[in-house]
């Protein structure tokens, strides 16, 4: 929902209930204003990273009939209250009603005397333990940071014009800097906060039509239901039961890279993997250097921390060489009967960088295709600017590629499992190496 939505929502609300609460705290203009801060407000939470939509305004508009606006320390607690639903967002709550509050009564705000002279106390959380060095800053407390700076400045200059809301200059979310941001430029207080976001993220995949029917208001004739049904009509087909298609989520397949080139990748695309696991049915995976591993077991454990540490002594290859088209082949002959039925959907994990045989690759990346339903290969090279597949596994891989996705950040995540959704019982695709296939020798 955008800003303004937001604004024109509250805005409509607050005209349905201006008598009452002007009848109660302050008439007229004072209302206008105070409506007008109250939305600004919420939407410097939303830039600092705390979660704020429009019921949560209308029910904190409803609050302030019985809050004493002279009062700031109830303003705060009303505020708080209405809006912080995370524990995690208290400390940016705090710190944004400081900062705005303090930029409002610099304003021209002669309404909101009462209201903004007094020194609000609000309970500061006690300091986390984190990763960060000393002297670096946490993400929310620099992103405050830079708010301040820039409105010191401001301040220190010339007079700006008038204008009907606070001139506040708020740098990006934590939180939507963090979707948009290469994993390999993460510092460790973004790194453990991408592993939240990870953890808190579903997955649903599309379902496919199976072989058996259930019970239903399908088209096909339940023969033994009817005839168990129409017992007691002596045998005529009175009442008819029917039978309806069962449908039933498609099996995925995950075989990731756990080479050198991909170590800056690696750890959170293990998070990723256990996030997978635990969010959805029928999940196998596999790691590959110069060989395959298989870590299905270990991504059962619940504590993410113990079963990426448990995949760290199970791989005995972390870091090393990378032979993928060897990997693809072990994959093929000893798990591919066990685990590609039932219309399996690949995700193959990879730079692409590849020390072994071209050909063993191209050979076993077209049976892994003609096995699965849709073959995915997600390369976090790919979000580079300027990136082209031109290393020489990459090459031979890609014409039996149903999809090339980035996989670099948090918002390519988030855009493969909106395609995991819309996997649905639709036929298999057109295969692309019929129109791209290259001549052999090539």
């Amino acid at each position: 929902m955008t800003n303004d939505r937001l604004y024109a929502e509250a805005t409509a609300a607050w005209r349905r209930q201006i008598e009452g609460l002007a009848a109660t705290q302050a008439a007229g203009s004072q209302g206008e204003g105070l409506l007008r801060h109250l939305l600004l407000f919420g939407r410097l939470l939303r830039r600092v990273g705390v979660q704020v939509n429009t019921s949560q305004m209308l029910d904190l508009l409803a609050a302030l009939e019985v809050v004493d606006l002279t009062r700031r320390d109830d303003f705060y607690w009303a505020a708080r209250a209405v809006l912080v639903t995370r524990r995690d967002d208290l400390a940016r709550f705090d710190q944004a009603f400081a900062l705005f509050w303090r930029n409002a009564q610099a304003r021209d705000m002669p309404n909101f005397a009462p209201l903004l002279s007094q020194t609000p106390v609000p309970r500061r959380e006690p300091p986390r333990k984190s990763d960060a060095k000393p002297g670096e800053d946490k993400p929310q407390e620099r992103s405050i940071a830079i708010a301040e700076a820039t409105d010191e400045e401001t301040d220190s200059g010339d007079e700006a014009e008038e204008t009907d809301a606070p001139d506040l200059i708020i740098s990006a979310s934590p939180m939507e800097v963090l979707r948009h941001k290469d994993f390999a430029g993460y510092t460790a207080d973004e790194l453990a906060l991408a592993r939240q976001i990870l953890r808190d993220m579903t997955w649903e995949l599309g379902e496919r039509r199976t072989r058996r029917f259930r019970r239903g208001k399908g088209r096909r004739l339940d023969l033994r239901r009817s005839l168990r049904r129409n017992v007691r009509f002596g045998g005529e087909m009175v009442e008819l039961a029917w039978r309806e298609p069962k449908f039933k989520p498609r099996p995925v397949v995950v075989i990731a890279d756990i080479s050198g080139s991909m170590e800056q990748y690696s750890r959170l695309l293990l998070h990723f993997l256990h996030t997978l696991y635990q969010g959805m049915d029928n999940v196998e995976a596999f790691v590959f250097g110069t060989r395959l591993t298989r870590i299905t077991h270990e991504l059962r454990t619940r504590n993410v921390d113990v079963a990426v540490s448990q995949v760290a002594q199970t791989v005995q290859d972390w870091a090393g060489g990378t032979r993928i088209g060897e990997s693809l082949h072990t994959f093929n002959y000893r798990w591919g009967r066990r685990v590609l039925g039932r219309g399996a959907v690949a995700l193959i994990i990879s730079d692409g960088w590849d020390r072994g045989n071209v050909d063993v690759l191209r050979d076993e990346m077209e049976r892994l295709q003609r096995n699965t339903y849709r073959l995915i290969w997600l390369n976090p090279l790919l979000g580079m600017a300027g990136y082209q597949p031109l290393t020489r596994g990459m090459a031979a891989a890609l014409p039996f590629i149903d999809d090339f996705l980035p996989v670099h950040r948090l918002h390519s995540l988030a855009e493969l499992g909106d395609l995991l959704t819309e996997l649905g019982a639709a036929p298999r695709p057109e295969r692309k190496q019929h129109a791209h296939m290259s001549e052999p020798g090539s």
